[in-house]
């Protein structure tokens, strides 16, 4: 018999994961992974607070395993280990324990959490009842010195990959004074607000990167020394080279974020009327065009023959639009602005029903009647 091996990663959100640490971390030792600057320390230090629960942290990578087994003393005849007093303190009342870069720290480090993390035990010593344990650090592939895990420390914890969720980070932007211009850059460009890690060591976009951002803008501008050449520096000093490029030309053109796709569709919304605003939001919705969700014509017909009830969810962005919305939004552009947007999109335009639109760009190009 083949045995077959396959990867599955389910993700949670960061609230998803705040919930099972409430719920869970007094029971079984939980690790957190995810790409760096996601908000996994937050996180795990606004949950404590919220149980009335003092965290004490241990970074990983800054400590040797007699932090965490203890020092040996004399007593009597027998040698005693003390563990130290951030992980047991005289106290008796419970606290959360939370390892950052577990999987960054050596492997012998790694080892001499094996009893904390399941039997919530420092030698013959055992942390108060209901003290909390969790551990966090990034995934190999983010190439922030992950050591491998060993399988026995695998076995001793709930491993749950965090995933970055837009309206979670806005819904926490709106009530860490994060700037409005920066939220809007994120509600107009939704994969800024996490790239992947490059494979160079150059300044990347993350959450945690557009909130320092946001700070660094909001202390320069109170020192009223805020111009264009420092928000440029600072952008590209702190997130994705790409994300900063269009986040200061929107700010140094004063282009607003765009509306909605769907209401540019249906007429909700009008094109900017500066040329270089409007060449910016046509390029913007020939990308969202490109990655909204559309059914497929064909899958869609024939499940409809099996299942009658069928209708699939239609992609928010696109509320509302019908073909004759889209026919008239793409009819109503001059020529050099409907070729613009229909650029590599023919297919995804021709599936939110612009036949009519479409055939008439033909004929103004080829002139056949």
């Amino acid at each position: 018999m083949t045995e077959t091996h396959v990867d599955v990663v389910e993700s949670i959100t960061l609230s998803q994961a705040g919930a099972l640490v409430s719920t869970m971390a007094h029971e079984q030792s939980l690790l957190l992974l995810s790409p760096p600057g996601v908000g996994k320390s937050d996180v795990t230090y606004q949950t404590a607070a919220a149980a009335g629960l003092e965290c004490r942290s241990l970074l990983g990578t800054q400590i040797a395993p007699e932090d965490v087994s203890g020092i040996p003393r004399i007593v009597g005849e027998r040698s005693v280990f003390c563990p130290p007093r951030v992980l047991l303190p005289e106290s008796p009342e419970p606290f959360c324990l939370f390892l950052d870069e577990l999987p960054a720290s050596s492997p012998d480090v790694q080892k001499a959490f094996y009893s904390l993390l399941l039997e919530r035990r420092i030698g013959e010593y055992r942390l108060p009842a209901g003290s909390w344990v969790v551990a966090a650090g990034n995934r190999a592939q983010d190439r922030a010195l992950v050591r491998a895990l060993s399988t026995a420390l695998v076995n001793r914890v709930v491993v749950l990959n965090v995933r970055v969720d837009l309206h979670e980070w806005l819904v926490w932007a709106d009530a860490n004074t994060v700037r409005s211009d920066i939220k809007a850059f994120i509600n107009f460009a939704p994969d800024a607000l996490a790239r992947p890690v490059p494979a160079e060591p150059v300044p990347f976009s993350t959450p945690r990167s557009w909130a320092s951002l946001s700070r660094a803008l909001d202390l320069v501008e109170q020192k009223g020394i805020l111009d264009n050449s420092l928000r440029r520096a600072l952008a590209f000093g702190r997130v994705s080279a790409q994300d900063a490029a269009v986040f200061c030309a929107l700010a140094e053109n004063n282009i607003a974020p765009p509306e909605p796709l769907h209401a540019y569709l249906t007429g909700a919304a009008e094109l900017p009327a500066e040329d270089s605003a409007r060449w910016f939001v046509l390029n913007w919705i020939r990308e969202q065009v490109e990655r909204v969700y559309i059914p497929d014509p064909y899958a869609y017909n024939y499940r409809l023959e099996l299942v009658p009830d069928y209708h699939p969810e239609p992609d928010p962005a696109l509320a509302g639009v019908t073909p004759d919305h889209v026919n008239r939004f793409l009819l109503g552009l001059p020529q050099e602005h409907r070729f613009a947007v229909l650029v590599d999109t023919i297919e995804r335009w021709s599936h939110l029903g612009a036949d009519e639109s479409l055939l008439q760009t033909l004929v103004d190009v080829t002139g056949i009647y």
